[in-house]
């Protein structure tokens, strides 16, 4: 048997195959999201939604949606030996860098049904308990046969198939792509609990002690937090077998935590891996099925979702014969030089973290300790720490559809972000989930013209001195992609270098 063919087969419902499948059905791309389990996952890892999701979640109108069930993280104590050494404040230390200036917790089983329940608004439905079985690339696209749990099997006509099915994807297997890296000695716990005692106080706490380290996230619920931490060296080592009994209690109870209900509780190990390629014809690798790091800084989610919103609005760009192929060229290299940053310097904060060297563990005791507040007293130092954490320091200059320069923003930059002056901001006309032309100050004749000529839509913003700080130059053109990065930065706002820039690359808009 043979189902109706769709644009885009997604494998795997967790946040990445979700949002691929959202931004998709909003750009009238038709997608199917396949899951081999039976329901969304009760429990989770994840828990950091960095601002740039959440800007990348304001374009398609989710982002006061997740901050009004999340819990802002304003500020960190650390412990040692039972004792806060050092308290140091976050507050939004984003300001005037992001229209949300500050890191978000919200649990990843909790986003998991936000996104379903908005999916299903737009007429999508997850197929639980579906499985890729196998696949094959035909000459119009993939051919993919699938299996429910009653065993049967029928087969799936696509245009596109987007891996996001974790760590073990079954499409990555099947495209026989490597997944290099490897895996951490420590067993680590993580556990939903209501609790008592200083630390439920709705911020961040990290204990490094000497050969154990506990952190435990606030909640929405402040009588709940999520606590990971090591599991004892002592405890078996087939991990199903584990429970909360297993778990080094020494560093709960100098840090005076009275666990008093334990919701539900898991252990994992840490991965470091990337996939060799992200792409193979007409199958994509997304996510954890792409790459796995610690859970340091909080990336690993935010990651997946930056990976579904640059594939999706290049495949819609193709789909909709608006852009060559050869458009989806770009998503390989963009987004897997970011994973290997990603990945080298998380295994390096992790390992600091979690090292038993001497070196480490003086580094952790004493002198992270003793210098972290006074470094983030510094609001140069507060302003890079969120650049890199929030994620919307990501760029893609090296990148074949980024060009030019204007100011201090080169195409392939995000698109830098200027406060409203009046009723909006410069992130507001991102919603279309369209290509658009920026213009900052005055624009000539020209580019109305080539604007009007090629469908582009023109927004031009009054000058004002926040620009110049944002690094925007006056009258300068910018050509910005659907997913709000500079593709162009010309100084001189020529119209034609948006077309001699539209016409290499093979974008018609109109």
């Amino acid at each position: 048997m043979t189902e109706k063919q769709t644009d885009v087969l997604i494998v795997g419902a967790g946040p990445t195959g979700l949002v691929l499948a959202l931004w998709l059905t909003r750009l009238g791309i038709r997608v199917r999201i396949i899951d081999k389990t039976s329901e969304p996952g009760t429990t989770s890892r994840a828990l950091a939604v960095q601002a740039r999701t959440l800007e990348l979640y304001r374009q398609i109108g989710l982002a006061d949606a997740v901050v009004s069930r999340g819990r802002k993280m304003t500020a960190i104590n650390l412990w040692k030996a039972g004792h806060q050494v050092a308290h140091v404040v976050f507050g939004e230390m984003g300001r005037n860098l992001s229209p949300f200036p500050y890191a978000l917790i919200y649990p990843q089983d909790e986003h998991e049904r936000l996104l379903i329940d908005r999916l299903g608004e737009g007429g999508v439905t997850v197929e639980r308990q579906t499985e890729l079985v196998a696949f094959e690339e035909t000459t119009e696209g993939v051919r993919a046969r699938v299996k429910r749990v009653d065993g049967d099997t029928t087969t799936c006509e696509a245009a596109y198939l987007a891996g996001c099915d974790g760590a073990r994807s079954a499409v990555r297997e099947g495209l026989e792509i490597g997944f290099p890296g490897g895996t951490y000695n420590h067993l680590f716990y993580v556990a939903d609990v209501d609790a008592r005692g200083a630390v439920m106080n709705g911020e961040l706490h990290g204990a490094f002690d000497t050969a154990d380290f506990l952190i435990v996230f606030p909640l929405k619920d402040e009588r709940r937090a999520r606590l990971i931490g090591t599991v004892r060296t002592d405890a078996p080592q087939q991990d199903s077998h584990l429970s909360w009994d297993d778990v080094s209690q020494s560093v709960i109870e100098r840090m005076r935590i009275e666990v008093l209900q334990v919701h539900w509780f898991s252990t994992y190990r840490v991965h470091h891996r990337v996939a060799d390629r992200f792409r193979k014809g007409r199958a994509f690798l997304l996510g954890d099925a792409a790459h796995i790091h610690s859970p340091v800084g909080g990336q690993g989610m935010n990651t997946g979702i930056g990976d579904a919103v640059n594939l999706a609005w290049k495949i819609a760009d193709v789909v909709h014969g608006r852009a060559d192929a050869a458009l989806l060229d770009s998503y390989e290299p963009e987004r897997m030089a970011f994973a290997r940053r990603l990945v080298a310097t998380t295994d390096r904060a992790f390992t600091g973290v979690t090292s038993d060297g001497p070196i480490a563990r003086r580094v952790r005791l004493h002198v992270v300790p003793a210098l972290a507040p006074e470094v983030f007293s510094f609001r140069a130092a507060r302003r890079f720490m969120f650049r890199t954490i929030s994620q919307i320091a990501i760029q893609y200059r090296g990148s074949s559809l980024s060009e030019g320069r204007a100011g201090a923003v080169h195409g392939g930059d995000r698109l830098p972000w200027v406060p409203a002056a009046k009723d909006r901001d410069n992130f507001a006309p991102l919603t279309s989930l369209t290509w658009q032309v920026h213009v900052y100050g005055d624009t000539a004749p020209e580019i109305e013209a080539v604007c009007r000529e090629r469908e582009l839509p023109l927004h031009v913003f009054p000058w004002r001195q926040e620009m110049s700080r944002a690094g925007l130059q006056r009258n300068a053109v910018y050509l910005v992609r659907p997913d709000g990065y500079v593709a162009l930065a010309h100084a001189s706002g020529g119209g034609k270098s948006i077309i001699d820039y539209l016409d290499a690359r093979k974008l018609a808009q109109n």
